[in-house]
C-alpha cells in the first residue's frame, strides 16, 4: 500500500473527526443559550415586577429616612386636616338625604316643604363656610409634607390636582357644586306652587250691574287669607335665594290677566279707536260717556282690589316693591289704554261738541283724582302719572281754545247768507242750545274750573264772571248776526219772516233758562214783541193783501144785468187766483221752524183770507158755476183753500204726506148751489 495515500486518508479521518467534534460543540452552546434564554427572561418579569414595588417600598421606609421631629409632628397636622373635611362629607351625606322630599310636590304639605328647604339652605351655608377651610387644611398639610419630605412627591401632585380642582368649583361661586342642583329644583318647584296658588284663586270680578256707575262699594281683596299666607311663606324662601324678581313676574303676569280678564266683559274695543277711524265727536260720543263710567269701575273696583292685595302680599318686602309690582299690573291690565283714548279724542277735529267731551273727560278724572293720587302716586307708577298730566293738560288746553273760539266763530258766520228758505240758521239754533248748556248746572262748574285752571298756567288772574260775560257776549253776537241777515234778503217778505221764525226762537228757547235769566226779561220782551211786529208786517205785506182781490164794488145788480156783473166777479176771481198761486208757489218752500209759531201763522192766514173767500163764493159763486169755462175762475174749495193754506211753512221732512190735490179737477162736477161753497 503506498504510504502516501494512508497519510491522506488519515488527514482527512482526522478533519472530519474535529468537524463532528465543533459540531457537538456549537450544538451545546445553543441548548445552554436557549436555557439562558429563559431564565432571562424569567428574570426580567420578576426584575419589572420588583422595579414596580420599588416606589412604594421607598415611600414606605421614607419616614424611616425622615426627620424624626419630622415623622413626630405629621400625625397632629393630618389630625386637624381630616377633621374639617369629614365634618363637610358628612354634611354632603345629610344634603343627598334631602333630595327625595325635595323633589315632591309641596302642595301636599308646604310647612313641611318650606322646612326640609330650609335644613337645605342651612347645609349649603355650612358648606360654602366650610368647604374652604377643610381644603386650606389639606392644603397646608400637603405642603408641610413636601417641604419635609415625608411623603412621596407624586402621591402628593394627585393631591394638589384633586385640590386645585376643587377650590377652583368654589371660586367659581356655582352654588350647584354644592348639591348637585337639587336647591334650584326646590326653588323652581316653589315657584311652580306660587303661580298654581295665584292662578287657582284668582277669578274675574263678576259684572253683576248693569250700570257700572251706580256700584259704589270697593272690592274686597280677591284672595283668601290662608292663600296670602302661603304667598308670603313663599316669597321668603325665594327671596332668601334671590328669586324675588321671578316672583313678581309671575304675580304680575296672572294677576294683570285676571284683571284684563274683568275688562273683557265690558266690551272695550272701542279704546283701541284710532283719530283716523272716525270722523268727527259725534261718531264716538256715546263712547266718551262709557269710557267715564268704566275707568271709574276699572279705578274703583279692580285697581283698588290690585293696589290692596299687592300691599297685602309684599308688604314685608317694601312699599317700593309692592308698589313696583302693582304699577306693572296696572300697566299690563290696561289702564294706559283707557288714557290713551282720552288723548285720542283730544287730538281728533276741533269742533264745538268737542268742548262737551272735553269736558266730560275732565269731569271723570277729577271725579277720580284722589283715587289716581293714591294708586299711583308713587314713584314706581310715573309712566302712568305722566300720560295723565299729559291727558289733563291736553283737555284743559284743548277745551279753553274751543271755547274762547266760539264767539270768533260767530262772528264769522256773520259774513255767510242767510237760510233761503226763511228759517232759523243752524248756528242760531246750536249755539242757543249749547250756551244753554255751559252755563247748566252739569258744565258750568266744570267749565269754570278748566277756565281757571288755564288761566293759572298763563299767570292769568280769573275773573268769577269770565264765563257768563263770554257767554253773554256769544249771545249778543247771534243777536247781531240775525240783524244782519234780516238786512241781506233781497225779498222783503222774506225777511219778515226769517225775522219773525229768529225772534221767536230766541224767545221761545231762551225763556226760563240761563241765559234768558242772564238776558233779562226785558230782552226776551224784545224779542217777543219783535216776533208779533214781523208777524203783523209778514201778514200785512203778503197774504193780507189777498182779500183787497175780492171787491164786491161795482157788484151791486144794476141796470148793466147779470151778465156785467159774471165778468167782473171772474175777474176778479181770475186776479185772486193768480196771486194765491204766485204768494203759494213763493211761500211753499218757506220754513217757520217752531210748530206753535208756524200753526199760528198759518191760522191768522186763514183768518185772514177763508171769511172773504167763503162770503164771496157764497155770494157770487152760481153767477159762475154755470159757465163752461168756470174752472179757471172757481178754481178753490173753501176747504180745500184752507188745507192748502195749513200745510204752508213745514220742514222739509214734515211735508211729506201732507195735503196735496187742493185744487179742484176739471173732472169734477162743479155745478153747484151757492152753499155748496162753503
Amino acid at each position: 500500500m503506498d504510504p502516501s495515500a494512508t497519510g491522506d486518508d488519515c488527514k482527512n479521518k482526522f478533519c472530519v473527526d474535529n468537524l463532528i467534534a465543533a459540531r457537538k460543540s456549537l450544538k451545546l452552546s445553543l441548548e445552554k443559550s436557549k436555557t439562558l434564554e429563559l431564565a432571562l427572561e424569567k428574570a426580567g418579569s420578576r426584575i419589572e415586577e420588583i422595579n414596580q414595588r420599588l416606589p412604594s417600598l421607598e415611600a414606605a421606609v421614607r419616614p424611616i429616612r425622615a426627620d424624626k421631629d419630622a415623622l413626630a409632628a405629621v400625625g397632629g397636622h393630618i389630625n386637624r386636616a381630616v377633621g374639617p373635611a369629614a365634618a363637610v362629607l358628612k354634611v354632603f351625606d345629610a344634603v343627598h338625604g334631602l333630595e327625595k322630599s325635595l323633589l315632591s310636590d309641596p302642595k301636599n304639605d308646604l310647612p313641611g316643604y318650606l322646612s326640609v328647604l330650609k335644613r337645605l339652605e342651612e347645609a349649603l351655608r355650612f358648606l360654602g363656610d366650610n368647604c374652604g377651610l377643610a381644603i386650606q387644611w389639606l392644603e397646608d398639610i400637603i405642603e408641610y409634607l413636601e417641604d419635609n419630605r415625608v411623603a412621596d412627591g407624586r402621591y402628593l401632585l394627585n393631591l394638589k390636582t384633586s385640590l386645585k380642582g376643587l377650590r377652583e368649583l368654589q371660586n367659581d361661586g356655582e352654588r350647584k357644586h354644592l348639591d348637585g342642583g337639587l336647591l334650584d329644583a326646590a326653588l323652581d318647584q316653589l315657584e311652580n306652587e306660587f303661580r298654581r296658588l295665584l292662578t287657582e284663586h284668582s277669578v274675574p270680578l263678576p259684572m253683576s250691574s248693569p250700570s257700572l256707575g251706580e256700584q259704589a262699594c270697593i272690592a274686597p281683596s280677591p284672595l283668601p287669607v290662608t292663600v296670602i299666607q302661603k304667598l308670603q311663606a313663599i316669597l321668603g324662601r325665594l327671596i332668601a335665594n334671590n328669586r324675588l324678581e321671578k316672583c313678581i313676574t309671575i304675580y304680575v303676569e296672572v294677576r294683570s290677566s285676571n284683571v284684563r280678564a274683568s275688562l273683557k266683559a265690558l266690551d272695550l274695543d272701542y279704546l283701541e279707536i284710532s283719530v283716523s277711524e272716525f270722523n268727527d265727536v259725534q261718531s264716538i260720543e256715546g263712547y266718551v260717556g262709557q269710557w267715564g263710567k268704566h275707568l271709574e269701575f276699572a279705578v274703583k273696583h279692580l285697581f283698588e282690589a290690585e293696589f290692596k292685595l299687592c300691599n297685602d302680599v309684599f308688604e314685608r318686602i317694601g312699599l317700593d316693591v309692592w308698589m313696583g309690582c302693582f304699577a306693572k299690573i296696572a300697566a299690563q291690565a290696561g289702564i294706559l289704554a283707557f288714557l290713551q283714548f282720552g288723548k285720542t279724542i283730544t287730538e281728533s277735529k276741533k269742533e264745538p261738541l268737542k268742548l262737551l267731551k272735553l269736558l266730560d273727560i275732565f269731569a271723570s278724572l277729577n271725579k277720580l283724582r284722589l283715587d289716581f293720587n293714591r294708586l299711583f302716586g308713587g314713584a314706581a307708577c310715573i309712566e302712568i302719572q305722566n300720560l295723565t298730566r299729559d291727558l289733563i293738560k291736553r283737555v284743559i288746553d284743548g277745551a279753553a281754545e274751543i271755547f274762547w273760539e266760539i264767539f270768533v266763530q260767530v262772528e264769522l258766520q256773520r259774513q255767510t247768507p242767510p237760510p233761503q228758505d226763511g228759517s232759523i240758521p243752524k248756528l242760531v239754533c246750536f249755539i242757543t242750545e249749547y250756551c244753554n248748556k255751559l252755563l247748566g248746572d252739569e258744565y258750568r262748574p266744570i267749565l269754570t274750573q278748566v277756565l281757571v285752571i288755564h288761566q293759572s298756567w298763563k299767570h292769568k288772574k280769573f275773573q268769577e264772571m269770565i264765563l257768563v260775560n263770554e257767554v253773554l257776549k256769544i249771545i249778543k253776537a247771534v243777536d247781531l248776526n240775525l240783524e244782519t241777515w234780516v238786512k241781506a234778503y233781497g225779498d222783503a217778505t222774506l225777511s219778515y219772516l226769517f225775522a219773525m221764525n229768529s225772534h221767536w226762537h230766541l224767545y221761545k228757547h231762551l225763556k226760563g233758562t240761563k241765559i234768558g235769566e242772564l238776558m233779562g226779561d226785558a230782552w226776551l220782551k224784545e224779542h217777543e214783541q219783535s216776533k208779533d211786529y214781523y208777524s203783523t208786517v209778514f201778514l200785512k205785506e203778503s197774504w193780507g193783501k189777498l182779500p183787497g182781490h175780492l171787491s164786491r164794488e161795482g157788484l151791486i145788480l144794476f141796470s148793466g144785468g147779470r151778465a156785467t156783473a159774471r165778468d167782473l166777479v171772474k175777474k176778479r176771481l181770475k186776479t185772486f187766483n193768480e196771486a194765491f198761486d204766485e204768494m203759494y208757489k213763493k211761500q211753499s218752500d218757506w220754513v217757520i221752524s217752531e210748530r206753535d209759531l208756524r200753526e199760528k201763522t198759518c191760522q191768522l192766514i186763514v183768518q185772514a183770507i177763508l171769511p172773504v173767500y167763503r162770503s164771496y163764493m157764497q155770494t157770487y159763486g152760481p153767477l159762475v158755476e154755470q159757465d163752461a169755462s168756470s174752472s179757471k175762475y172757481a178754481k178753490y174749495t173753501v176747504q180745500g183753500l184752507e188745507q192748502m193754506l195749513l200745510s204752508l211753512f213745514l220742514p222739509r221732512r214734515e211735508r211729506y204726506g201732507s195735503f196735496k190735490g187742493s185744487k179742484i179737477n176739471n173732472g169734477v162736477d162743479l155745478r153747484r148751489t151757492a152753499s155748496a161753497v162753503v
